[in-house]
């Protein structure tokens, strides 16, 4: 019997950018995206999906305690937001100059950097 091959999708969110929360409880926060697992389409977006977790007493946190941490979310849960007209937009790739780049749908302005301009 063949064996079910599950074809990914390519991600279009990186570490660093700038994502909006689409559902769930944190509705329509904006944070940063510490950690992107890509085997399990999962994000870690800066002050989203917060939890209080229980630490025990070590060198680095002598007392222990309970702290606040950030879970991961559904990557289809949140929306790049485009740096040029600063609103949550569907991305598409685009070939410049040889190099894969993220373009957004909106306002077709280029999200990745290129070294040189792509009129030339």
């Amino acid at each position: 019997m063949k064996k079910m091959v599950n074809k990914l999708k390519k991600v279009q969110i990186k570490k660093g950018d700038t994502v909006k929360l689409i559902t769930g409880k944190d509705k329509a926060k904006q944070g940063r995206i510490l950690l992107v697992d890509y085997k399990n389409h999962k994000v870690t977006v800066e002050g989203i999906n917060m939890a209080k977790k229980t630490m025990r007493p070590s060198q680095q946190n002598p007392k222990g305690g309970i702290i606040d941490i950030s879970l991961p979310v559904h990557i289809s849960n949140v929306r790049l937001i485009c740096s040029k007209c600063n609103k949550p937009a569907k991305i598409f790739r685009k070939k410049i100059n040889d190099k894969g780049v993220r373009v957004c749908k909106k306002c077709n302005e280029i999200i990745d950097k290129v070294q040189e301009e792509y009129g030339k």
